[in-house]
C-alpha cells in the first residue's frame, strides 16, 4: 500500500500537493530501484528529495533518522525516472469539427489543457513539449505547473506552427475573410518572412519551433502528405532557429519532406510516416531523430466511419495505415535516433504509455523503448544533466508502479504514485 504520511490530508484540490511542503526533505521508500534505462533493477532504496531534486540515494532498507522528515512509502512498488513525451497537444482533445476553430476563444485552450495536465502527469509523464497551441495557451500552462499553481508535468512549450499558407497548420476549411480572421499569424513565404517568423515566436516566448513541413493528416486541405515549404525556407528557419538557441520540430509525413528537413538541420522529425530509406540516410547523417508518434495513427483509426472526420480527411488517415511502424523498423536498423512522441490530443490524453507496447512491436526492445521516453528525450531537450534518469541533482520526477518494464513495457499503462519537481501529483 503507498502512504504519503502527512501529505495527503493537504492535497489540493487540484491534484498536486502545496509547494509549501516542499521545503520539508521528502524520503522515499523504494521497493525496486531502476535509476536509467540503460541499468537493472537494484532492489530496495531509499531517495531523498530536497527542494524539488533529489539529495541523496541511499542502497537498501534501513531505518530513517531524519524524525522531521516526509516519509513516503512505495516499498512494494517499482519507481523509476519519470516519462517524456516529446510530442503533446494539451490545449486540444480529439475530435473532428473543425468549425470550433471558429467559435471557441484561445482561453477556452487552457482550461482543457488544465484538465489534460494533470491527466497526462498522473499517467506518469512529468515532461512534455508542447508540439502546437495558439498563441499564449501552452505558455500560461507552462507558468502553471512550474509554479505549481496546476497539477501537471514539465512543459517544453512551442506555441503555434509556422505553415505554408494554406496549409497543414494554418486556417483551413472556411471563407476566405473568415481564414483570415482566424490565421495564427504564422504562416509564412519566402526565406525573409520564415525568419521573422521564427524571431516573432521567440520573442513570444517559443521553447522550441514547430513546423508543418509536410502536408497533415487532420487538416481540411487534401493535397497530400508530402513538402510544403521549399528548401530554402526550411533551411532559413532552421539557422535562424539556431541562431537563438532553439530547436526545430518538424511534422513530417512524406518521404522527400522528411528528407528536405533534416538536410536543412531540422532537429526531430514528427510523425515520419513514409520516411524510405534514402529520407532515413539523410537524417542519420544529419544527427536527426524520429519522434514516431505510434499512438496517432491508432487513436484516429479508432474514429474511422463513425462520423468523427470529414470525408478528405478520412481518406488521408486511410493512407498511412498501412505503413504504421514501418518507418521505425527501418530507422532502427539504420541507426536513426528514435525517441518518444504520442501527439496526444488526436488521442484520449492519459493514453500515452500504450505507444511503448507500439514501439516494440516495430522491432524496439523494451529497454530501447524505455530509453526512448527517458535519456534520449532528455538528451533531445539538452536536458539530459536534469531529467531522464535518478541521481543525486537532478529533477524529482519519479514514477512508481508494479513489474518491470524490462520485462513488459505495458506495466507502464498503470502508474500508481507520480511526482513532478518534487511536489506528489495526487
Amino acid at each position: 500500500m503507498i502512504r504519503a504520511l502527512g501529505l495527503m490530508l493537504s492535497a489540493l484540490a487540484t491534484g498536486m500537493l502545496p509547494a509549501a511542503a516542499i521545503a520539508q526533505d521528502q524520503i522515499i521508500r523504494v521497493g525496486n530501484l531502476l535509476t536509467d534505462a540503460a541499468a537493472a533493477p537494484s532492489g530496495p532504496a531509499t531517495i531523498i528529495v530536497r527542494d524539488g531534486k533529489i539529495a541523496e540515494i541511499r542502497r537498501g532498507s534501513g531505518p530513517v533518522t531524519d524524525a522531521d522528515a516526509i516519509i513516503i512509502d512505495l516499498s512494494e512498488k517499482t519507481v523509476m525516472p519519470g516519462l517524456i513525451d516529446l510530442h503533446v497537444h494539451l490545449t486540444g482533445d480529439p475530435g473532428g469539427d473543425f468549425w470550433k476553430e471558429a467559435t471557441e476563444p484561445a482561453e477556452w485552450g487552457v482550461v482543457v489543457g488544465a484538465k489534460n495536465a494533470l491527466v497526462t502527469a498522473r499517467a506518469g509523464f512529468t515532461t512534455v513539449r508542447e508540439a502546437g497551441s495558439s498563441q499564449y495557451s501552452a505558455f500560461s500552462l507552462r507558468r502553471g505547473t512550474a509554479e505549481g499553481i496546476i497539477a501537471g508535468p514539465r512543459i517544453i512549450a512551442a506555441g503555434p506552427a509556422l505553415a505554408i499558407v494554406g496549409g497543414h497548420g494554418d486556417t483551413t476549411g472556411f471563407t476566405e475573410p473568415v481564414n483570415n480572421l482566424l490565421a495564427s499569424g504564422y504562416s509564412c513565404t519566402g526565406v525573409v518572412e520564415c525568419a521573422e517568423k521564427v524571431r516573432k515566436a521567440s520573442r513570444a516566448g517559443s521553447d522550441v519551433i514547430k513546423i508543418t513541413a509536410t502536408g497533415g493528416v487532420l487538416s481540411q486541405q487534401g493535397r497530400g502528405l508530402e513538402a510544403h515549404f521549399t528548401d530554402a525556407e526550411m533551411q532559413s528557419i532552421a539557422d535562424t532557429a539556431h541562431s537563438l538557441g532553439l530547436k526545430v520540430m518538424a511534422h513530417a509525413h512524406g518521404a522527400r519532406g522528411i528528407e528536405a528537413a533534416a538536410r536543412a538541420g531540422i532537429d526531430t522529425i514528427e510523425h515520419g510516416t513514409f520516411a524510405d530509406e534514402a529520407a532515413l540516410k539523410v537524417m542519420k547523417a544529419h544527427g536527426t531523430a524520429m519522434v514516431p508518434t505510434l499512438m496517432a495513427f491508432k487513436g484516429v483509426s479508432e474514429g474511422l466511419g463513425k462520423g468523427v472526420y470529414t470525408p478528405v480527411v478520412e481518406e488521408k488517415i486511410r493512407m498511412t495505415l498501412n505503413t504504421i511502424g514501418k518507418a521505425v523498423t527501418s530507422a532502427k536498423r539504420l541507426g536513426v535516433p528514435i525517441v518518444f512522441g504520442t501527439d496526444a490530443g488526436v488521442f484520449d490524453h492519459g493514453r500515452n504509455a500504450e505507444e511503448f507496447q507500439l514501439m516494440v512491436d516495430a522491432g524496439l526492445t523494451p529497454r530501447e523503448a524505455l530509453a526512448s521516453a527517458t535519456t534520449l528525450a532528455a538528451r533531445t531537450l539538452d536536458m539530459e544533466n536534469e531529467i531522464g534518469r535518478i541521481a543525486v541533482g537532478y529533477s524529482a520526477d519519479l514514477i512508481a508502479f508494479d513489474g518491470n518494464p524490462l520485462d513488459d513495457v505495458r506495466v507502464l499503462e498503470k502508474i500508481d504514485w507520480v511526482m513532478v519537481r518534487g511536489r506528489i501529483i495526487d
